[in-house]
């Protein structure tokens, strides 16, 4: 069987414009996780950027401001962890099954 490095290099150039194409859609996404009851809100798209946090007047304690920090912390990393499980269920069927590791 001979190699053809065309059709490679073809097949390689269509699997990364399929990549472009899901990351691009993935960005346009939101996903949403909340902490305290739903005191603490953040949303962020596919790409893993914060597009806002909204924060309930009840979860503000004058008295306690680390369960704030807290709450907003927990918020922020579910919804990071929510936008790279997107950004890979994207990518993941555009790869074919090849599962690069890190994405």
């Amino acid at each position: 069987m001979k190699f053809d490095m065309n059709k490679m290099l073809q097949e390689a150039q269509r699997m990364q414009e399929e990549l472009a194409k899901a990351q691009e859609e993935a960005a346009t996404e939101i996903v949403e996780a909340s902490a305290g009851g739903g005191m603490v809100t953040v949303k962020a798209n596919g790409a893993g950027e914060v597009v806002s946090i909204a924060i309930d007047r009840r979860a503000i304690d004058p008295d306690d401001p680390e369960l704030l920090a807290d709450m907003v912390l927990a918020a922020v990393n579910e919804a990071l962890r929510s936008a790279q499980t997107l950004m890979e269920s994207k990518l993941g069927g555009s790869l074919g099954g090849l599962g690069l590791p890190g994405l």
